[in-house]
């Protein structure tokens, strides 16, 4: 059995040019962008998705493989999975900050651990709200929404085709507000609640001065802190809902597309 040269170039810039849009999405996805996630994992469940997809990925123009139009094909591939992944990536962001205000409202931010995602030390409240958010982002199947995103992709934005423009990218900018948006909602609750404290401890001390606000409220403003952020979990879930479903109507919009 013998093969052409231009089959087998078509049949490498089938493969290579998705595979490249794909691995872009999962080194910024929620999850499998992960430092503890190996990066042979990550390649091979790039290729199992793409030769899941190539089937439906119309074929890609290119007419040698190795040059420089390939070369800037493949790194228009990245930028646009890179883009969609950075979007999920944004949405645990917002809870990661959310961790953070509360924390240092409530005194728990010199308690900090290793942040396996970016490896950096973070207060241990963000990280807890990292870990909520990112079992909700797997219970609320949002891989399987990331995937069906990328696959769309390939429809409104073929390969070769169609490239995005400047606005696509500054609305991208422009919706990183929303997470700072949801961070301070999200805290309003726990700031609120900790300046009452606050204030209750200020008439304390004008009643009472003999009181040490300093050896006293620091230890009651983490315990409040503490029980403030139990009683307001309720509401987690429904933060997360309503920021996943910004997330995804946006990359709706992004994809000029529309879910069914």
């Amino acid at each position: 059995m013998e093969f052409a040269a231009d089959t087998i170039t078509q049949f490498m810039a089938d493969m290579m040019l998705p595979f490249m849009r794909i691995s872009g999405m999962f080194a910024a996805m929620v999850g499998i962008s992960a430092k503890t996630v190996p990066p042979t994992v990550r390649a091979l469940l790039t290729l199992f998705l793409t030769l899941l997809i190539m089937p439906i990925v119309p074929p890609v123009p290119v007419a040698e493989v190795f040059n420089v139009g390939t070369f800037v094909l493949i790194i228009q591939q990245l930028i646009i999975g890179v883009a969609i992944g950075f979007i999920s990536t944004m949405v645990l962001n917002t809870f990661v900050l959310a961790g953070q205000v509360v924390a240092m409202q409530t005194g728990l931010g010199f308690a900090s651990i290793v942040d396996p995602v970016n490896g950096i030390n973070v207060p241990a409240v963000g990280q807890f709200y990292l870990i909520l958010a990112t079992l909700l982002f797997w219970a609320f199947d949002g891989h399987l929404a990331m995937i069906r995103m990328i696959v769309l992709s390939f429809q409104a934005f073929p390969i070769g085709a169609e490239w995005w423009g400047a606005s696509q990218f500054k609305e991208i900018a422009h919706w990183a507000g929303w997470m700072f948006v949801a961070a301070v909602t999200l805290s309003l609750a726990p700031i609120v609640s900790l300046l009452m404290v606050n204030l209750a401890f200020g008439v304390m001390t004008k009643a009472a001065p003999q009181l040490n606000i300093f050896s006293i409220g620091f230890t009651i403003a983490q315990i409040m802190g503490l029980l403030i952020i139990w009683m307001t979990l309720d509401n987690f879930t429904h933060h997360f809902e309503l920021q996943w479903q910004r997330a995804q109507q946006f990359m709706c919009h992004l994809l000029l597309i529309c879910p069914s």
